[in-house]
């Protein structure tokens, strides 16, 4: 069952990175044209750097090796390309979004595991 819900969660990640990625790239102008859509492209960016770390990490979960840090890694150089694309303050938005998008998902993933322990007992 937790096979299905992972493959599940890769596969939506997958395409919405592919659906965030195409429309970044389309609007690269648009998105380079002024100092508030340039932060816009920023927050795009950490979009994708939140759809390739689920992507990275429900990967490395099905193949059976333990989450690390080289999954953020991996997910915010690939973010930070994909922001590099559009402007260079893009890269500076994309990096700081995504640092707050990565301190949520730490709060989030503790209140769950803490949630899920409390119930076994």
């Amino acid at each position: 069952m937790a096979a299905a819900g992972g493959g599940r969660s890769m596969l939506g990640s997958m395409l919405l990175f592919t659906v965030v990625l195409s429309l970044q790239e389309v609007y690269r102008g648009k998105l380079a044209s002024s100092e508030l859509f340039t932060i816009l492209g920023g927050f795009t960016s950490s979009l994708l750097f939140l759809f390739s770390l689920t992507f990275i990490g429900n990967l490395q979960e099905s193949s059976g090796t333990k989450s690390s840090w080289g999954a953020v890694v991996i997910a915010e150089i690939i973010a930070l390309v994909a922001a590099s694309t559009v402007h260079r303050v893009c890269i500076t938005t994309c990096f700081l979004f995504s640092a707050g998008l990565l301190y949520e998902m730490h709060k989030i993933s503790g209140y769950m595991l803490s949630e899920s322990k409390s119930k076994r007992h």
